[in-house]
């Protein structure tokens, strides 16, 4: 026992963060100043996305990554909100699909071309309409396919079928108080939420019940995270009643006392975790600090192994987290962060010192892929289902994502609406068999629509020609 060595062998010892030079920076973006502590910054293989200032409603930037140096003021946005946009997701399951949640109290969807946009965005491939306040959390499901929770300012948690635009649960008599953050466990199906009134609560959103739930987790006012572990723990941070910050981890099966709990410093920012479950590192990045420290959790004692800090001198707004098959793993890095400024944002690379240039299978133990386990249908039907993985040995190449179809179930019948001519003539015949008058009624609705749109087409089709015979007259 004597002969205990003193330090700790782990092969995240060395891990070191390096900036990347200037030229590789994404530069003069006007990052949101909204007083809202999301990490206004969402990566995946393909794009960076950044929430940004807009005048009159809400907007973020959408760049490919390799479009690096300066951002043109007049470069698209993605811009169909009304006001502020507070959060952003990638879909885990489609690099070209986006979710963002608004101050306008609504979620959209939204495909990205593959290339990256031309022309600003306007137009969401689906709008999720539910919360009665803004909406400041949106989180995909980690595995299966369109199935998005939104959580808003109304202490409401919804989850949404975003293949048919329907809230399939609603959660909004489990929470008191502001919702800080959810986070999916690992096969989802749980989630964890931090809220305003102290309290850590594990749900089970398809039963509709509070699982497990410990109140004063951190005993200070300020914001609290909480988020799932691959193990099913929880990890935690938020503030002492000194206001000192602290960190710690959770059995959610016993949660009187904690399985660790270490106080860290006395700075104010609220501290974003961001968690890596292959190496089980967890990176804590303080808004407004300008150093990301990082921590591995293993099985023994203390638990939270504090690993190292990267600093910087430029305080973050937020903070983007590559997921792991967009990494290099011929130079054995194991975390990107894309840093937010007030002007840019700013890649930072966390790697692991090796020398040889091998593929390092420790490093890079099989991930999770691009492919959904599940469909939103088994999930909401009660299926579980584990991440696809795949091996990142040679690298990750991005394939082909399918459009993002949403086919919304038809008021007149369940059946997906047909729009042939045919069809229109041959509907009245239908409703009249049908012997449900409120579908009669529908129906003489839309085809009375139908009928005043053609006279405004054909009375508008008269105005242009005599418009056009007049400019003919003064061209003669």
């Amino acid at each position: 026992d004597t002969m205990r060595r003193v330090v700790r062998q782990s092969k995240f010892r060395h891990v070191f963060g390096q900036a990347v030079k200037n030229d590789q920076c994404y530069d003069d973006i006007r990052v949101s100043r909204v007083t809202w502590d999301s990490s206004f910054c969402a990566v995946n293989p393909r794009f960076v996305a950044i929430i940004v200032d807009a005048s009159g409603g809400g907007a973020f930037l959408v760049l490919p990554l390799h479009k690096t140096g300066r951002i043109d003021k007049s470069y698209p946005t993605v811009c169909g909100h009304t006001g502020p946009v507070l959060d952003i997701d990638w879909c885990p399951h489609n690099d070209q699909v986006i979710a963002s949640g608004s101050e306008d109290c609504t979620v959209m969807v939204w495909q990205i071309p593959e290339n990256g946009l031309t022309l600003s965005l306007t137009e969401p491939v689906v709008v999720l309409e539910g919360h009665s306040k803004r909406v400041g959390i949106v989180a995909w499901h980690p595995t299966a396919r369109n199935v998005l929770l939104s959580a808003g300012c109304d202490n409401a948690i919804i989850i949404w079928n975003v293949g048919t635009g329907e809230a399939l649960i609603n959660l909004d008599d489990m929470h008191v108080d502001m919702i800080y953050n959810v986070s999916w466990n690992r096969n989802g199906s749980l989630i964890c939420t931090a809220s305003k009134d102290k309290k850590v609560r594990v749900i089970d959103p398809r039963k509709q019940e509070i699982v497990a739930e410990k109140e004063k987790t951190h005993e200070g006012a300020r914001p609290m995270r909480a988020i799932f572990l691959a193990d099913g723990n929880i990890f935690t941070t938020g503030f002492s009643r000194m206001s000192e910050r602290q960190l710690a981890l959770w059995n959610p099966k016993n949660m009187e006392e904690p399985i660790a709990l270490h106080e860290m410093d006395t700075s104010n920012g609220v501290l974003l975790p961001f968690y890596d479950p292959d190496t089980n590192i967890i990176y804590l990045c303080g808004k407004g600090d300008s150093s990301i420290r990082y921590f591995e959790i293993t099985d023994e004692s203390p638990y939270v192994h504090y690993l190292n800090t990267f600093s910087s001198k430029e305080p973050q707004r937020g903070m983007g987290f590559m997921p792991k098959r967009g990494l290099d793993v011929n130079k054995c890095e194991i975390a990107r962060f894309f840093k937010l400024h007030e002007r840019k944002c700013e890649p930072i690379i966390m790697t692991v010192p090796r020398k040889s240039d091998l593929f390092q299978d420790d490093l890079y133990p099989d991930t999770a892929g691009p492919e959904a386990a599940l469909e939103a249908e088994e999930w909401f039907e009660g299926k579980n289902a584990d991440p696809l993985l795949i091996s990142l040995k040679h690298g990750y190449i991005p394939g082909k994502n399918r459009d993002l179809k949403v086919v919304k179930k038809n008021i007149l019948d369940n059946k997906p609406a047909g729009n042939k001519k045919s069809d229109l003539i041959n509907a009245p015949k239908k409703a009249a068999d049908a012997s449900n008058s409120q579908n009669d009624a529908k129906l003489d609705e839309i085809l009375k629509e139908l009928k005043s749109i053609k006279d405004t087409i054909s009375s508008q089709d008269e105005r242009i020609s005599k418009l056009e015979q007049q400019m003919a007259k003064f061209a003669d």
